[in-house]
């Protein structure tokens, strides 16, 4: 039995499960009432006290948290534990605002650490595994948790971060990594650069573990194929831990979440309404386990469904779908709702890499989409006749899925630049003019 499996946590009865959630977001309604005026203002101003919370069929009297809200607290307004108890922070990268500053104490990074040792056991990781972690470090999550978790699970840990990918290969094959933890985008770009080496005979890579960004079925079976691997999804907001909020089992069919930390609901986004098991909406977690930074219903905007059906590898904690997009960033083109993740879809279906760009511009007060897409060698090679053919094809195609026109341009091999953390996949050009 592989160090670090809890079968006893994760394999529990649902009324175990459920027992656990009642008890702790009681207490942990009462402690950030007490601890902190940002939340007892939400909650007096919505006509909630302590008291009428007595388990989970409460939650939804309990007001939302945003990113805006945690904005306008920064950066301490939220902190529910002494600064002399907290130990670390980490960050959000703040593109579109001020960063979001999330606090730990020792035992907040304890647990985290818990939760993403699971994600490694899950994915067949075992103390006589290798694991290379090249997210990035520092304030983000992805390299501490991960690194973290490797160490709970007894792993030998390659603290790699991301980029410099020379020596992410030469490591890869020297150390004999078994398990490889960064964005999928990355891992897809690892794995394009091991095939124009010529060295996919000499790593020994068995798994991988990805999140961090988006990324479809599609592009999950493209990865698999270049590095010889099963890839794992891992989910988790810096806001709520960071990665290992919930994860892949060997089904691969959704991400088991930490329902002993955390309580997932799905919301429609526009009303607020919680809905049923199965049904689509937005994600919203409340955190029952944190000490520093304890967030009670949290809107994520990750669109999902959750799944309670029986699971073949016996853990019987909830599962999530892998997000659907985001309702923040759900671009809306010529009153038409369009999600990245749908014409990726159509791209790789058709045989395309996952090296793509989508842009959308204003020309005469009309938007204009175009997605920009890397041929391979073989096509770059084609007549231009081959390739207008092959431009009027994806167009078809992606009428067929969105609905609406897009402009379609084929650049040739390495014109759109790789990304070793989070790919830039949208440039949004109509808030320029």
């Amino acid at each position: 039995m592989p160090h670090y499996y809890q079968p006893e946590i994760e394999c529990a009865p649902r009324e175990q499960i459920r027992a656990w959630q009642d008890e702790r977001l009681v207490k942990t309604v009462h402690r950030v009432y007490e601890n902190v005026p940002y939340y007892r203002h939400l909650m007096e101003e919505k006509g909630v006290t302590p008291d009428d919370i007595r388990g989970v069929d409460d939650l939804h009297k309990l007001p939302f948290l945003t990113k805006d809200d945690l904005r306008e607290a920064y950066p301490y307004g939220l902190v529910a534990a002494p600064m002399s108890d907290c130990v670390r922070i980490q960050s959000t990268s703040g593109t579109t605002g001020k960063r979001v500053v999330a606090f730990y104490t020792q035992h907040d990074l304890d647990l985290w650490e818990d939760c993403c040792a699971r994600a490694i056991v899950a994915a067949g990781g075992t103390k006589d595994d290798v694991v290379q972690v090249s997210y990035g470090y520092g304030l983000f999550t992805g390299g501490p948790g991960l690194n973290g978790g490797s160490h709970k699970v007894g792993s030998l840990t390659l603290p790699m971060s991301s980029g410099n990918t020379d020596r992410q290969i030469q490591f890869m094959c020297d150390l004999g990594a078994t398990i490889l933890c960064c964005t999928p985008s990355y891992a897809a770009y690892l794995g394009e650069s091991i095939h124009e080496r010529g060295l996919r005979d000499q790593i020994k890579l068995k798994a991988g573990i990805f999140g961090a960004e988006a990324w479809t079925e599609e592009m999950r079976q493209d990865i698999q194929n270049k590095l010889g691997i099963k890839a794992y999804d891992i989910y988790g907001l810096t806001e709520i831990s960071g990665p290992g909020v919930s994860f892949e089992c060997s089904e691969q069919t959704g991400m088991h979440i930490n329902e002993d930390h955390f309580i997932a609901e799905i919301i429609n986004p526009v009303t607020g309404e919680v809905l049923p098991d199965g049904e689509k909406g937005e994600l919203v977690f409340t955190s029952i386990t944190k000490e520093a930074f304890p967030l009670l219903r949290y809107r994520t905007r990750d669109i999902c469904v959750l799944s309670r059906e029986k699971c073949s590898c016996g853990r019987t904690h909830v599962k999530m779908s892998k997000p659907m997009g985001r309702s923040d960033d759900m671009l809306i083109i010529k009153g038409v709702n369009v999600f990245p993740s749908q014409i990726e879809t159509v791209l790789l279906n058709k045989g395309y890499t996952a090296n793509y760009q989508i842009i959308v511009s204003r020309v005469n007060n009309s938007d204009v989409l175009e997605v920009q897409v890397e041929i391979t060698p073989e096509m770059f090679s084609d007549a231009m006749a081959q390739i207008a053919q092959k431009e009027k094809e994806l167009v078809e195609a992606l009428k067929a899925m969105l609905g609406i026109y897009a402009k379609v341009q084929l650049v040739a091999p390495k014109t759109i630049a790789r990304s070793e953390g989070k790919a830039v996949r949208v440039i949004d050009k109509r808030n320029l003019y």
